[in-house]
């Protein structure tokens, strides 16, 4: 018998909504039930993510077209050198940002956020679950701020403003793809990992 095929859950959200801390208590709870766990992260440290994360970091923006265009390429490599294969094999992938994040914020920029959806539901394998962790875009930038702040962490003011950030919101509330499960992002950690942990096992029969 082949392999049985992996499953991808990505983890998208606003800026500062606490998917990373989310993705990392998944992984752990996955391992803890002895799977295998793959974690990555888009924009990726390739090439083209190393160019969007500077882009970012500039504060100077580039047009809606090239930014999407930028991290569909980053997203191409992706799926192929790490996604795919970790699926092909079995594992768990777990992703902090997927295609969902470029239909919010290209969408949130101007862009036909259903487009791009359609495109990338047509080329990418389509995510078993997708976690979108709400949290208010306003308290989710004061959780960016006080995080660079305090760890000398590092601003991204392309992506960083309140109305861009209530945008990318309002796409993420108005999708409707059977994959996404929306959970709420405010209050400890722990107790958002068990509402997660709870959806995941349900959702995955696992």
């Amino acid at each position: 018998m082949g392999v049985t095929r992996g499953k991808l859950i990505a983890f998208e959200g606003v800026d500062g909504c606490g998917k990373s801390t989310q993705l990392r208590l998944l992984a752990d709870w996955l391992r803890a039930r002895g799977a295998d766990v793959l974690t990555t992260r888009e924009p990726t440290d390739g090439e083209h993510g190393r160019r969007i994360r500077e882009m970012a970091r500039s504060g100077e923006r580039v047009a809606p077209e090239t930014e999407l265009a930028w991290f569909v390429e980053d997203r191409r490599e992706h799926v192929a050198n790490e996604i795919e294969p970790a699926l092909a094999a079995g594992r768990f992938v777990l992703t902090d940002r997927y295609y969902l994040s470029s239909v919010a914020y290209q969408g949130a920029r101007g862009l036909d956020w259903r487009e791009i959806l359609a495109r990338s539901e047509a080329e990418f394998p389509p995510p078993d679950l997708a976690i979108v962790v709400e949290v208010p875009p306003e308290r989710a930038l004061e959780r960016v701020r006080k995080r660079v702040e305090e760890s000398g962490g590092v601003a991204e003011p392309v992506f960083e403003e309140i109305e861009l950030q209530r945008g990318v919101a309002r796409v993420f509330a108005a999708l409707d793809c059977p994959y996404v499960v929306r959970v709420p992002g405010e209050g400890p950690p722990e107790a958002v990992h068990e509402r997660i942990a709870e959806l995941v096992e349900s959702r995955l029969a696992l």
